[in-house]
């Protein structure tokens, strides 16, 4: 993250030179290097390397959550790391980095991986600890091949799921005059449906693709 706020600040490539502005900054320039063309909505292929965090700590919290210590340490080092985090991301985004998810400002990075710490200790606390496990099968089902169902929507999904169900459902609902607020919500709720039928499948067949 820090070499990533330095690249961003410090390279003044001609033209590329306004870190937080969209098509002008260092993230675009490289996707320029790497790939000779530039994405027209301002996502950049090196946000890999911020959000690389997130990896990160995910690996290292469930480290954690395997190890020998008490509930309420496990508890109290998540809610901690969360806290620090989130926090130190949310001041960055009112003083000197806004919040941008497309080039994974450090304030983005920091901001959401302290939220989804904390999230993980109240849900680690209410299912686990309090045993609160009826009635899940809804999250188990894409939680069981949560990799999977990642790499399937950006990979093939977005073809098969995402342009055909939305050429579908747009195209009926303007047939009867939709709304256009309801059409946006309709048609990514259909390709929801889609992945989590999949991943149904999977579940009941017991095939759980992991790394």
């Amino acid at each position: 993250m820090v070499l990533t706020e330095i690249l961003y600040r410090f390279t003044n490539i001609p033209g590329f030179d306004q870190p937080f502005t969209e098509q002008q900054n260092f993230g675009t320039y490289m996707d320029l290097v790497l790939m000779n063309k530039t994405n027209h909505e301002g996502w950049v292929a090196i946000n890999c390397i911020p959000t690389a965090a997130h990896t990160i700590w995910g690996s290292l919290a469930g480290k954690l959550l395997l190890t020998g210590h008490s509930v309420n340490k496990k508890i109290k080092y998540l809610i901690l790391a969360g806290t620090v985090c989130a926090a130190t991301g949310f001041v960055m985004d009112w003083t000197i980095t806004p919040i941008i998810k497309k080039i994974a400002t450090t304030s983005f990075t920091l901001a959401t991986g302290g939220l989804c710490l904390m999230l993980l200790a109240f849900c680690y606390w209410w299912i686990d600890i309090k045993n609160h496990k009826k009635n899940l099968v809804f999250f188990y089902v894409m939680g069981m091949n949560s990799i999977f169902i990642y790499l399937f929507s950006q990979i093939v999904g977005r073809r098969w799921f995402n342009e055909y169900s939305g050429a579908i459902t747009d195209g009926l609902m303007s047939m009867v005059h939709t709304p256009y607020s309801f059409m946006i919500l309709i048609s990514p709720l259909c390709v929801f449906a889609l992945e989590w039928g999949l991943c149904y499948f999977l579940y009941r067949n017991k095939i759980f693709i992991k790394l």
